[in-house]
């Protein structure tokens, strides 16, 4: 039955194959088609006995159908009144079919199923091919029977369809038509009773779903024309009240039924475009339709309420954004509709009943789209969510800080307010914090677009992500970066003067406002992320003091971590100055402290307990702000570099009007160089001689000068007050350039400075004369922690004089190169040895009993071995002596400038130096003064000598490395283990360096290396040993299968033991990289790199 109808659609859709005469028209030709294929269906009817029963069920649907009309003499409508006749014929069918079919029993136990069968197919299913006929009808339905009667403006024309559309809609509009209304109910009926049955209803809606929804738009919405217009024969044809009613309800419920991104589509494109001026010269008809923008006001206002109401409703949002951004690829035009998708969201509607419902269900869906996991999907929806947001932050705060930020920030929220109340121990859970983490990543970071209710909402959580940064830094988590991104762009987008207060917070320098519940703490979660727990008690205080300590080291190392990746802020520069600032204040009144505090303590009799007890807290609580500010800078100044901290010039002048400020400080009380400290005595004088620098400078611009001003203050308290001469004169006169802006300029600037540093390195040595070695290193190297600055970077550092106070660095920014005993000037340049001492002062200089300066000879003597100096060459022997000498110093900072000076002489001459050195390293020192109880850690000392002096001999390693071979293999049977190390390990140095020349030796080392791995008992001469083989083989690289080719495999087998049976970690360790190393260079030896080149051979 179902192919018979579909059989009789075929008949009536089809297309004739007679050739037409070519003067008639198109229009023509496809009337005589109708009216052919009418009155085949019609004959064939009647005639045909395997139509009898499609006749007979047509004739019960022409009973019941009202509409039909036989004697028309509209050809289309009499085509269109018969293709909905069988339409009709067919849905019934389909649905008695249907309805058997579901009442049909189960099949009996003795005819189970088996799993390979499939089940029955219902009876609606259709095949492909009858799904074509069927859609061709529909196609001839709504061109000729639904479409021509759409007001003009409703729906999308034929005419812009396709040729064919033009055509018929020419054809059906060239004729005057009354009941327009009354065919346009008639299609659209039959049409949505169609769409009852699921099978036909997919076919309906997926290609003619924008016309059956514009008919019902006109027949249900459009404004009736006036009464008097109207004649009796017109009221007659028109859709009366309730039939309107009846095509709203229809409307309201198919929208409700269909996929909403697919209604929203079709919604807007009913709406049409903005309204377009008609071009001049355009006559009325087809040119007006054809002109964008023309839907009817009524409609645009209905499309508009639709819009409105699918856009409130329950993932409605979701349903627009899929409507316009469906199909996209992620370019950049789906950027631009993803701006104009969210630029929708934030517009409130018309028809929307109050703003504040509005915004109260749209935020929500807003904040869902940035939870998709698929990757085009989210990444669109995620801009669109993202671009809403901060509109609607930007447009309506009042509404965002109602209905979007408070959701978006409960879980960091919550954080803050957690109680440990309840018998919940997790507070907020790892997927809540890690969604909200990557929200607000997504919106602030990503949206980047910076605004004052962003910053505001975001620095009241500020201190929880803070905390959750520090956890993830010792952890392995996924939202480490996240809260970095977070952190830092807060730091870079917030006022100076809400980003300061935000860092005293963190740093703990002031209480934080919102911070994380006591009682709580973040513990790893099981996907990687983080959740507020409850914390367990510490019964032990010791250990309860100890985690609060070491958590608020590791919040501050944290912090600096964030501000050194700051290169492109000034904000660590101002949050370093504002606490140096803090630091002078706080020097300023501890003298006035002091003295209320004396006063105090005589009348204490006076007072009751509780106001001692007040006092001693306030006393105590003023020490731990003062204690905690010291902590701040330390780390920050070894954290932070300098060029972070002070990045321009201003800054560099706040750095030196804070510590100009600090030296003013009880400039009354210290009437004497010897009452002041040494410490802050140098460091006045550095920062002077930074004044001095800045003020050489070759160009100097007014707001330079005009910053530098701040420092006359302080220039004229140091010149009247200090009871130092020089250092009066030199503020003077950095007092008169900074006033004239450069206009006076004394000769004696920079000496002024050098020879002030000058002074210090004179009364500083004869003063710890008396003081034992090792407390006289203790005191150096408090005063060097002690006057560790950022301002020491810029200048040059390269030379010991650096690193001990008795050299202070000139003002030209070069080391000064003088001594405590010659008091010499400063050249200026970077070398710093002066042009004016010869080689006997260094060479008495080397023997001065002061460490520093006899550690600066030796490198001033190296210096100049290594420049070929005429009378370091002529006495050798001497300096090879005095070097010898202090190889065997207790203090490192001698012994290694020796070790670099006996270096430099092996290898300006190997031929007489090596054999010196290489006695002394087998025997022990040579010299009658030699200390023999220390004979060990002097031939350890020359081990490192011979070490360098192989690293630099290069490709002179063949020709001058065999002695040091021999020697070195022999030293891996020395009795002590330390000296069998250390052989072992030059003995690597220098055989990698050997290439080719290894090659008859080659039998022996393997020898050698074997039998220590596997016989030696000390663990560090096993490692040793294991190192020289990996240190070989990545030395000879792509050569070993040449070089080592007789003992290679003996070399792997004694790496495998070691991997196997050696109890010793590193060692295994070091024979694993070995093997690693093995292994890439066979493979290049097996397989070779494939080079793709061509070769020019000249022919003789």
């Amino acid at each position: 039955m179902t192919s018979a109808i579909l059989s009789a659609l075929n008949i009536l859709t089809k297309p004739l194959g007679e050739v037409h005469d070519a003067q008639s028209s198109q229009q023509e030709a496809l009337l005589a088609a109708l009216r052919a294929n009418r009155a085949l269906l019609l004959e064939q009817l009647k005639t045909e006995g395997g139509f009898n029963e499609v006749r007979r069920l047509r004739e019960e649907v022409m009973a019941g159908a009202h509409w039909f009309s036989s004697d028309t003499d509209d050809t289309t409508w009499g085509f269109v009144q018969e293709c909905l006749l069988l339409l009709l014929t067919l849905a019934r069918h389909l649905s008695a079919e249907l309805e058997l079919f579901n009442q049909t029993p189960a099949p009996s136990a003795a005819k189970l199923r088996t799993p390979e069968m499939a089940p029955p197919l219902p009876p609606d299913v259709l095949s492909f091919t009858q799904q074509k006929t069927l859609g061709a009808a529909l196609q001839f339905v709504v061109s000729l029977g639904l479409s021509p009667y759409l007001a003009p403006g409703v729906g999308v024309p034929l005419g812009r369809r396709s040729a064919f559309g033009a055509m018929v809609e020419q054809l059906v509009r060239g004729r005057a038509v009354l009941a327009v209304g009354r065919r346009l109910l008639t299609t659209t009926n039959v049409l949505l009773q169609l769409a009852e049955l699921t099978s036909l209803a997919t076919l309906v809606f997926t290609r003619h779903l924008g016309d059956v929804m514009a008919a019902l738009c006109q027949l249900g919405y459009q404004p009736h024309r006036a009464e008097g217009c109207s004649t009796e024969e017109e009221k007659m044809q028109e859709v009366s009240a309730e039939e309107r009613r009846g095509c709203r309800e229809a409307l309201k419920t198919l929208l409700g039924k269909v996929y909403q991104p697919i209604v929203i589509k079709e919604l807007l494109i009913l709406q049409g475009g903005p309204k377009q001026s008609r071009p001049v010269g355009s006559s009325s008809g087809s040119s007006s339709r054809a002109a964008l923008g023309s839907a009817p006001a009524w409609l645009r206002r209905l499309c508009g309420q639709l819009l409105s109401e699918r856009l409130i409703q329950p993932s409605g949002v979701q349903a627009v954004v899929r409507a316009i951004l469906e199909g996209g690829t992620g370019g950049e035009s789906d950027w631009r509709k993803c701006d104009g998708v969210a630029r929708i969201l934030v517009a409130c509607p018309q028809q929307s009943a109050s703003a504040d419902s509005y915004y109260r269900q749209v935020c929500p869906q807003i904040l869902d789209l940035l939870h998709f996991k698929d990757k085009l999907t989210a990444q669109q929806f995620q801009r669109v969510a993202t671009r809403a947001a901060l509109s609607v932050l930007e447009e309506k705060p009042s509404f965002a800080q109602q209905y979007l930020l408070p959701p978006l920030l409960a879980p960091l929220h919550r954080c803050t307010t957690a109680s440990n109340d309840g018998p919940c121990l997790v507070a907020v859970e790892e997927w809540e914090l890690t969604r909200c983490v990557e929200d607000v990543y997504k919106i602030w970071v990503v949206g980047n677009s910076p605004s004052a209710p962003l910053l505001k909402s975001l620095e009241e959580v500020l201190p929880v992500i803070f905390t959750l940064f520090c956890f993830t830094k010792q952890n392995v988590s996924h939202l480490r970066a996240p809260c970095q991104e977070i952190l830092q762009w807060y730091l870079r987008h917030a006022e100076i003067s809400a980003a300061l207060p935000a860092l005293r917070q963190l740093s703990g320098l002031q209480e934080p406002k919102n911070k994380v519940a006591s009682d709580f703490h973040f513990t790893p979660g099981s996907d990687g992320g983080a959740r507020l727990s409850c914390r367990d008690g510490c019964s032990d205080e010791d250990d309860a003091l100890y985690e609060k300590l070491s958590g608020e080291q590791w919040r501050l190392e944290c912090l600096m971590q964030l501000l050194a990746e700051l290169k492109d802020s000034d904000l660590p520069g101002d949050f370093f100055l504002e606490l140096l600032q803090e630091l002078t204040s706080w020097a300023a009144a501890e003298e006035d402290e002091e003295e209320e505090e004396e006063k105090q303590e005589l009348d204490v009799s006076a007072m009751t307990l509780l106001e001692v007890e007040q006092q001693l807290l306030g006393r105590a609580a003023r020490q731990g702000q003062r204690l905690a500010l010291l902590q701040v800078l330390a780390v920050m100044v070894e954290c932070v570099e300098h060029t972070v901290l002070l990045r321009k010039n201003t800054q560099v002048v706040d750095f030196m009007v804070s510590l100009l400020q600090r030296a003013c400080v009880g400039l009354g009380q210290a009437s004497s160089p010897s009452l002041g400290n040494p410490v802050e005595s140098q460091t006045l004088s550095m920062g002077m001689g930074l004044v001095a620098t800045l003020l050489s400078a070759p160009q100097l611009t007014a707001e330079d000068y005009s910053s530098m001003s701040r420092l006359l203050s302080p220039l004229e308290t140091l010149s009247q007050k200090h009871p130092e001469v020089v250092v009066q004169e030199l503020a003077s006169n950095l007092r008169a350039v900074i006033a004239t802006h450069g206009a006076y300029q004394p000769e004696n600037l920079t000496a002024a400075t050098t020879a002030h540093s000058s002074k210090d390195c004179e009364t500083k040595p004869k003063k710890n004369n008396s003081v034992p070695l090792k407390k006289k290193k203790k005191i150096h190297t408090e005063a060097n922690n002690s006057q560790t600055s950022p301002l020491s970077p810029p200048l040059d550092t390269n030379t010991p004089s650096s690193t001990h106070t008795g050299h202070p660095v000139s003002s030209g920014g070069s080391a000064a190169g003088t001594s405590p005993k010659s008091g010499g000037k400063s050249s200026g340049s970077s070398d710093p040895s002066p042009p004016t001492k010869t080689f006997s002062d260094w060479l008495l200089e080397a023997c001065d009993p002061d460490v520093p300066t006899r550690a600066f000879a030796l490198r001033a003597l190296t210096r100049m071995v290594q420049n070929s100096d005429p009378e370091a060459v002529l006495a050798q022997e001497k300096v090879l002596t005095l070097f010898l000498e202090n190889l065997e110093h207790e203090d490192s900072f001698i012994y290694l400038s020796a070790i670099q000076g006996l270096a430099t002489l092996a290898d300006s001459y190997p031929e007489r130096i090596l054999e010196k050195l290489l006695k002394d390293f087998q025997h022990g020192p040579s010299l009658p003064t030699s200390d023999k109880d220390h004979s060990l850690e002097t031939r350890l000392k020359m081990g490192e000598v011979l070490m360098r002096a192989s690293r630099a001999m290069g490709e002179l390693a063949p020709h001058l490395g065999r002695p040091l071979l021999a020697v070195f293999l022999q030293g891996t049977r020395d009795v002590d283990q330390s000296v069998r190390a250390s052989s072992l390990s030059n003995l690597g140095e220098l055989c990698q360096r050997l290439d080719y020349a290894l090659g008859p030796l080659a039998q022996e080392l393997s020898s050698c290396l074997t039998a220590l791995i596997k016989t030696e008992k000390e663990v560090e001469v096993r490692r040793a040993a294991v190192h020289v083989i990996a240190l070989l083989l990545r030395g000879l690289s792509d050569k070993t299968t040449q070089v080592l080719s007789d003992v290679l495999l003996d070399l792997y087998r004694a790496l495998k033991w070691v991997v196997r049976s050696d109890p010793d970690e590193v060692a295994v360790l070091h024979a694993q990289l070995a093997l690693e190393e093995l292994d890439d260079i066979m493979r290049r030896f097996i397989f070779p790199q494939q080079k793709l080149e061509k070769k020019i051979v000249v022919l003789p």
